[in-house]
């Protein structure tokens, strides 16, 4: 990307409160309690230890009564669950997406993001039977079976050409190629984790795998914060949750050298309780490229300028292991975005 988004570490008044329980010392709620975030939060992270997919409808009614998908950044977790439960039972997607459909027209946007995001063989087919049931959603549906909105599995960042590719471009006015990719948006953490918590597949942890070597990124802000966010999340789930940390070890023997080094250190901080020195170091090098710029750009002082924008990014994420009593690095109550860096940057 040729923009850099920078970060608003805004102030919030929503402080940090117990929000899930583990699955080990609480009792899972039962889906007719599920009468805020906080609850159906905790009803996810217990949701593993028996998967109940016929309930699916009824949580997400009980978000959708509460508001959850008010503010599409701060639905991904919920729509990230909701594609998870759906991919793992095909023969019952369809009943419970009609089931899900009953809701305010306002949320179906949740509704059919989730049948694109479930890796259905036939989630085209079932999308264009939601459009009957979802008028006002049927622009966002066409440009999903058009291919012009991403499924889950198609985002990745273009590949940088480096200083010497810019330069080259610049010289010959080369046009960009056509993507074939969709860029990461913020909120794609959380919806990975949401996918996690319904499966507990390598899947979705393998997306955010490889992110984290963008956590060492000198050019691009937007690159360096989710990278640092999704080896955080995972750091901090790693050392609370034991297939977790099997499946980043694996891993870490499947990944290109750079990746590898940043599973390695991840493992190590969750292995040794450091996490809080992943969280320092990310913050010390966001704040460095916001103040020096691009490494591209202190390296090759002519190039051009680069936009600035404000980048929101969601991390419920980090309560996958659902064990909130040693601490979650994100505020996990209405006010996503920015709060939860701000909390992130604030803890101690």
């Amino acid at each position: 990307m040729r923009r850099v988004l920078f970060i608003t570490l805004a102030a919030v008044s929503t402080v940090f409160s117990t929000i899930l329980v583990t699955a080990a010392s609480a009792a899972p709620l039962r889906v007719s309690e599920l009468t805020s975030r906080e609850s159906v939060l905790a009803w996810m992270a217990a949701y593993r230890t028996k998967p109940a997919p016929a309930q699916l409808p009824a949580m997400w009614h009980a978000v959708s009564k509460f508001g959850g998908f008010r503010d599409v950044d701060a639905g991904g977790v919920f729509v990230g669950f909701a594609a998870g439960v759906l991919g793992a039972n095909p023969a019952k997607a369809e009943e419970l997406v009609n089931k899900m459909l009953a809701i305010q027209a306002e949320d179906h946007w949740a509704v059919v993001r989730a049948v694109a995001y479930s890796g259905l063989p036939q989630w085209k087919a079932l999308l264009a039977k939601v459009a009957a049931r979802a008028p006002a959603r049927k622009p966002m549906i066409d440009k999903y079976l058009a291919g012009k909105l991403p499924t889950l599995d198609q985002f990745a960042f273009a590949e940088d050409p480096g200083v010497f590719g810019r330069m080259r471009d610049a010289l010959t006015f080369k046009k960009e190629a056509k993507r074939t990719s969709f860029d990461p948006h913020p909120d794609l953490i959380d919806t990975y984790w949401g996918y996690y918590f319904a499966t507990g597949a390598y899947s979705p942890i393998g997306h955010l795998v490889t992110m984290v070597a963008w956590a060492k990124d000198r050019d691009n802000v937007e690159k360096l914060t989710l990278g640092s966010m999704a080896k955080y999340t995972l750091s901090l789930n790693a050392a609370r949750d034991g297939d977790l940390l099997s499946m980043l070890k694996w891993a870490k023997s499947q990944q290109p050298k750079e990746t590898a080094a940043a599973l390695d250190d991840l493992i190590d901080a969750a292995e040794t309780a450091d996490t809080p020195r992943l969280r320092k170091e990310a913050l010390a090098a966001i704040e460095e490229l916001k103040r020096k710029g691009p490494g591209y750009k202190r390296d090759v002082t002519w190039w051009g300028q680069i936009g600035q924008g404000a980048l929101a990014l969601g991390c419920i994420g980090a309560a996958a292991a659902g064990q909130v009593e040693l601490g979650l690095p994100c505020v996990l109550t209405g006010a996503f975005s920015s709060a939860g860096l701000y909390y992130w940057g604030n803890q101690q």
